[in-house]
Formats: structure tokens, sequence, C-alpha cells
């Protein structure tokens, strides 16, 4: 089995992550769009430090998308 670097931090991202949605079904607002913003931001990070453009990408995306909800809501 390969084990990536960083494994730690991808386990504190996806925890994050789960959090993030959990805020967002019990409509915990404004504190979920934070979450995930923070969650999606560290998983950027993982995809830089894994080389995973497809990570960056996506993660990029959608922290893109909820820092211009918060401001254009």
């Amino acid at each position: 089995m390969v084990v990536k670097p960083y494994q730690w931090l991808a386990w504190i991202s996806t925890a994050c992550l789960l959090v993030a949605a959990t805020l967002a079904a019990f409509n915990v607002y404004p504190f979920y769009i934070w979450a995930f913003i923070v969650s999606n931001s560290l998983w950027v990070l993982i995809g830089i430090l894994w080389k995973e453009n497809s990570l960056i990408v996506l993660n990029a995306g959608l922290t893109v998308i909820y820092i211009a909800g918060l401001l254009f809501e």
C-alpha cells in the first residue's frame, strides 16, 4: 500500500468538509459557507502538495464560488 505524504492533512480536510456539509444540512448560515471555504482551500493545498491538478481545479473553483456567494448575496 502506497501512502501519500501529508495524509494527515487530507484527513483533517475531509473532517472539515463533513462538518461543512452537516452545517449546510441544518442551514447554519453563514457558518457552513466559511467551513466549505476552509475545507476546500485545504484541499487545494493538498492538491498542490500531491501535484494532483484535478484536486486543485475542483477545489479552487468551489472556493471561488463560495467566496463569490458571500460577496454578492
